[in-house]
């Protein structure tokens, strides 16, 4: 794990030491003032490099085009929601996906199976352990996002979403978001129609290709901003889940990937 990331900065190799200790408690930390923290050159350049030469040449050939209208929900019907209240405005989402089953045996692929990575993020998010996907093709995604293509507004299923930002793009593609927008006691509807309309400002966090980000974002509105310029915005999602055994059913592969495995 030393060609593929800094564990200089990053001990991860160590847990149980002050030094990963220290480095649970500042990724905690992160986590209750912005519900997030970013390892900005977590990934070292010679691993990412070696990444996007296996990553580019698949994009170009294999990846699936995933493009979609959707609400903040991604639900038809909300309770207590008219069909036409603004909440529910439609945004589009576009961008070009490769599964785990084909990013098999590069730096990511380690990554994801190395346990002392599940180790750590189970400490960050106070779980006895963690697990890795029983899934040929959503444990780890990378998704490119090619000029004009963006990932709209949105909020989480999941509790936290780890990302590893590969290429930044020319211009745009810049992670922005609204923090604990709605609550488990309250929708804010109003809020959320706020932010559609551009009558809340989000937090925008520019990120270098190597970061590690780790993000809740079940409650906080979240979006990619719309790619633009030649080089494209890549990054990688790797799924982890608090019990094991976790896949994906049939119609959730087929429709984030195209097809099933």
């Amino acid at each position: 794990m030393k060609q593929i990331i800094d564990l200089d900065a990053y001990p991860l190799d160590q847990p149980g030491t002050a030094a990963w200790d220290a480095l649970v408690a500042r990724a905690k930390a992160g986590l209750a003032q912005d519900g997030l923290f970013n390892f900005a050159g977590f990934m070292r350049p010679e691993a990412l490099a070696d990444t996007l030469a296996h990553v580019h040449p698949r994009m170009e050939t294999e990846s699936f085009h995933h493009s979609r209208w959707h609400n903040i929900y991604f639900k038809d019907d909300v309770p207590g929601l008219s069909a036409d209240d603004p909440a529910l405005k439609k945004v589009e989402t576009a961008n070009h996906t490769l599964c785990h089953d084909q990013l098999r045996g590069t730096a990511l692929d380690k990554l994801y199976q190395w346990p002392e990575f599940a180790t750590f993020l189970a400490a960050v998010m106070d779980r006895p352990q963690l697990y890795t996907m029983d899934d040929a093709l959503a444990g780890i995604n990378v998704l490119e996002y090619r000029a004009d293509e963006a990932l709209n507004w949105h909020f989480d299923r999941s509790i936290f979403t780890t990302t590893l930002l590969l290429q930044e793009p020319t211009q745009g593609g810049v992670f922005e978001y609204a923090q604990d927008l709605r609550s488990a006691d309250d929708p804010n509807h109003a809020g959320i129609s706020a932010l559609l309309d551009g009558r809340i400002e989000p937090t925008r966090l520019p990120q270098t290709a190597g970061t590690l980000n780790v993000f809740l974002g079940v409650n906080t509105a979240h979006r990619v901003s719309t790619v633009r310029g030649a080089q494209s915005r890549i990054v990688a999602v790797l799924s982890h889940y608090p019990s094991p055994g976790h896949r994906f059913s049939e119609s959730e592969q087929m429709g984030f990937f195209g097809r099933v495995a």
